[in-house]
């Protein structure tokens, strides 16, 4: 696996660990949704200051997106799909 596969990977897995979206991620880090799900798979070449961004989104850092997956690893399963409901507090 190259590095843009590795950091998209990572990316995913600790995006899903965290119940993030791809939206949720996009707007902590102040980036384009569409390009957080072009990382994912691992089709942009990611600068450095991008991926302080989406580390520190994320809680980790940045040498967390460059931990190589066990071999034969599944990839990291999406989040299911559709808006969370709210949860709404009696007045």
């Amino acid at each position: 696996m190259d590095a843009r596969g590795i950091v998209g990977w990572n990316l995913r897995r600790l995006r899903v660990e965290r119940g993030l979206s791809q939206e949720r991620l996009a707007l902590a880090a102040e980036i384009d949704r569409a390009y957080v799900g072009r990382v994912e798979r691992g089709r942009e070449n990611v600068t450095i200051t991008t991926l302080e961004a989406l580390a520190r989104a994320l809680g980790v850092a940045v040498a967390a997106l460059f931990v190589e997956p066990e071999p034969g690893a599944p990839r990291p399963a999406p989040l299911p799909a559709g808006r969370r409901r709210r949860s709404v507090e009696p007045r």
